[in-house]
């Protein structure tokens, strides 16, 4: 059973944690947590703390083992955008794109053979 965890309307790009999520997929949870816990992108941290919700949410519906989870997904995609004006010379404006993320994270107990 997947146990998930979602931030919704994050107020970064989702460029910049794709490249975060693709490092903690696959791995174990708490494998995850230490590669996230020492980078420096403000990205990481928002990951790490869906990470432990998500690893949160399957010890409160009752796995005992916590240790033994492992990162099924972890996803960003795009969520609104706030635009706004720039003003610029002889009267014009450019937009500026505000951008949000919606980021997804499951985990579970790896299949036994």
């Amino acid at each position: 059973m997947d146990y998930r965890a979602t931030i919704r309307y994050a107020r970064i790009s989702p460029m910049k944690v794709r490249h975060l999520a693709n490092l903690v997929r696959g791995r174990s949870a708490r494998e995850g947590l230490e590669t996230l816990r020492y980078l420096p992108h403000r990205g990481a941290r928002m990951l790490e703390k869906a990470l432990k919700s998500a690893i949160a949410n399957a010890e409160e519906a009752g796995v005992r083992n916590a240790d033994a989870l492992v990162v099924r997904t972890a996803g960003v995609d795009s969520g609104p955008t706030l635009k706004r004006i720039q003003p610029h010379a002889r009267g014009m404006g450019f937009m500026i794109k505000k951008r949000m993320s919606h980021i997804s994270v499951s985990v579970s107990l790896p299949e036994q053979k």
